[in-house]
């Protein structure tokens, strides 16, 4: 059974794609054991309390230090064994201590086909407003490994969604979560849990 964390922080769409695909079987012998948010008012958390699986939140701002609140993370995250995390739509850039110790054994799902509007500051709706304005005709969803660069890691999945015209960014946002993210990220975890992706360190 892949044990699985997955860490958010707002709403928790992907969350909840990752909680149907389980419950519908299109995830099979995979058991999502915590939930983390860095943000206690995320509704991701209240998400997971719906589906009996266990909640925390970890905020940077309970903490005097960020060192003290990544040291925070990792111990919740050891603590709950996890085989794999997930980011989805986790917006605190992972700490090399967490990366090293969970080694290609860290996922992410980012809103654009990467390299594309990818690294620093593009997340959420920044990633969207910057499709629109450069004006390309397709965007779409990239999963991936997590390593010490921001978008960095090995691709896992793809899949392209186009742009339509008088699109705003949430709309176009709306249309990637339903037609790449919600698809991709299930479909990711699916294929780790059959063994079809290799994780771990020897990848």
């Amino acid at each position: 059974m892949l044990r699985v964390a997955v860490l958010v922080s707002g709403g928790g769409t992907n969350l909840g794609a990752l909680l149907d695909a389980v419950d519908s079987h299109r995830i099979e012998n995979a058991k999502i054991v915590r939930v983390i948010s860095n943000n206690p008012n995320a509704y991701a958390l209240t998400r997971a309390k719906d589906h009996g699986v266990e909640a925390l939140c970890i905020s940077p701002k309970s903490f005097e230090t960020r060192e003290l609140f990544n040291e925070a993370l990792l111990s919740a995250l050891k603590e709950c064994n996890p085989d794999l995390i997930v980011l989805a739509g986790f917006l605190v850039n992972i700490p090399e201590s967490i990366v090293k110790t969970f080694k290609n054994r860290i996922i992410n799902i980012h809103p654009s086909l990467i390299p594309s509007f990818c690294g620093k500051g593009y997340y959420g709706l920044k990633v969207h407003e910057a499709v629109l304005a450069r004006g390309v005709k397709v965007t779409g969803a990239t999963v991936h490994f997590v390593d010490e660069g921001i978008d960095t890691g090995r691709i896992i999945a793809q899949k392209a969604v186009e742009v339509m015209p008088g699109d705003t960014p949430e709309v176009l946002q709306k249309r990637v979560m339903e037609q790449a993210e919600w698809i991709i990220l299930p479909e990711a975890v699916a294929k780790i849990a059959r063994g079809e992706i290799s994780i771990g360190e020897g990848v």
